[in-house]
Parts: C-alpha cells; sequence; structure tokens
C-alpha cells in the first residue's frame, strides 16, 4: 500500500531534477501522475522511467507562464484520469543573478513571472478541478532563500517569499472545503539549476555548498519524500505551513 493509492496527481516542471523525482515518487507511493513540462523530451523520459518502474503517467505540455497551457494540463489530468485529487506546483525559474541596482526590469518582472505568477495560476485550475470532487491537497515548491534572502538572488528570493504568502492565505481561503495547501522549502538540493548557478556565481558558490549543519547538499529524492507526504491522507490535519527541508539550513 502506497501513502497515494488511488489518487490522481499533476507534477509541473517534472522533465527534470526536482520535479522529476516528486513525479516519481507520487508514482511510487500509487498515484496516477500528469507529469507536466514546457520541454517533450524530458517529461516523456520521466513517464518512460515511471513506467519501466511500474508506475502509471502521462505526459501534459505545460507552458505554466501561460493561462490557456495551464488550464489545458488540469484539463488532461480530469480527461485521463477522472479526477485531480494532489498537486505539486514545482516549475520555477530564475532569469538572472547579480546586484540588484544592476538588474533589468525586464529579468525582474520575469522571474516574478515565472516563480509566482505560475503558482497563482496553476492554483486557481487545481483548486477549481479539485472543488469539483470534494477537496485535494497541494504543495507548493519555495525556497529557503525565501526565508533569509539570498544575495545576488534577490529577484528569485522575493518571488518565493510570494509563494510562502500565496501557500498561507491559499489555505486558509480552501480549509473548509476539504484543500489542504502547504509549501516545501529546500535547501541547496544537488539539481542541473543548481549544479548551472554554481558555475555563474563561483565565488558565493563553496558557501552555499556548506550552508547545511549537514554539511552536505540535498538530493531531489529528499524533497520529494517530504511533497509526497505532504499531498497524503497521513498529512490530513497539516495545511498553510512551509516545510523546510534543507538539512538544517535555516538554523545555521
Amino acid at each position: 500500500m502506497g501513502m497515494l493509492d488511488n489518487k490522481v496527481g499533476i507534477v509541473t516542471g517534472a522533465g527534470q531534477g526536482i520535479g522529476r523525482a516528486i513525479a516519481m515518487s507520487y508514482a511510487r507511493e500509487g498515484a496516477q501522475v500528469v507529469v507536466a513540462d514546457f520541454n517533450e523530451e524530458m517529461g516523456s523520459e520521466t513517464v518512460r522511467l515511471i513506467e519501466a518502474a511500474g508506475g502509471v503517467a502521462t505526459f501534459s505540455f505545460g507552458d505554466v507562464s501561460k493561462e490557456e497551457s495551464v488550464k489545458a494540463m488540469v484539463d488532461v489530468a480530469v480527461s485521463t484520469y477522472g479526477r485531480l485529487d494532489i498537486a505539486c506546483n514545482s516549475a520555477a525559474l530564475s532569469r538572472g543573478s547579480g546586484p540588484i541596482h544592476e538588474y533589468e526590469r525586464s529579468v525582474f518582472d520575469q522571474t516574478l513571472e515565472m516563480c509566482l505568477t505560475n503558482t497563482w495560476l496553476c492554483m486557481k485550475y487545481e483548486i477549481a478541478a479539485m472543488l469539483k470532487t470534494g477537496g485535494g491537497a497541494i504543495v507548493n515548491i519555495s525556497s529557503n532563500s525565501s526565508l533569509k534572502g539570498q544575495a545576488f538572488n534577490t529577484a528569485y528570493a522575493a518571488a518565493k517569499g510570494g509563494v510562502n504568502i500565496l501557500t498561507k492565505s491559499s489555505a486558509a481561503e480552501y480549509g473548509g472545503q476539504g484543500i489542504r495547501i502547504n509549501a516545501v522549502s529546500p535547501g541547496v538540493i544537488r539539481t542541473p539549476g543548481v549544479e548551472k548557478y554554481f558555475e555563474e556565481q563561483p565565488k558565493i558558490a563553496e558557501g552555499l555548498k556548506k550552508s547545511a549543519v549537514m554539511n552536505r547538499l540535498g538530493e531531489p529524492e529528499e524533497i520529494a519524500e517530504a511533497v509526497s507526504f505532504l499531498s497524503s491522507d497521513r498529512a490530513s490535519f497539516i495545511t498553510g505551513q512551509i516545510l523546510s527541508v534543507d538539512g538544517g539550513g535555516a538554523v545555521r
């Protein structure tokens, strides 16, 4: 028996990294999963990996910055599997890094769009689908940069801070209607995006690598385990929370 048996889920940004690990964890715990990503090749690879492990999944193109694409993504879940029970909004993209006084307005705006506005768009359609079937659970992916800031990554930190308040406010709105909404706040996790950031900012890479009191990077699967728990009925009395999965980075 899995934690998510007989549930239907969506994971955005599921083509690689944390999103892929979450989609695979959802499937391993018994959910039927819509793998959403704007990269069809990588998303389809996630589906292949899930099916090879005995799980059930289907790919849906998901450009979560576009409302029509988000609606179509949720429609795929409902038309393919009959409903939507759980969702993890993992897709995010930081458009730049560096001193805040050197940011271009377009870069700042794009980061907000791809890290905060996209999460709201996903929730808008996920919640509507869940209300039709009596409830569900949503987990947003935040970041520890939202809790104490992050030098030279300010736009991303600000956007993820918005995700935290979006999570808490929405949890207050829908808790009485059977929808739980939480967020997981990763520390420094070994993903392709983090490796790329280390290359772009070598001066701060070593500090980030040592940011956890456990003195190591986290793995995508460690985030996925927390997300699956919060999505499951085992977390039935938990909503409006921001859970740091960071090896103690938030208390360093």
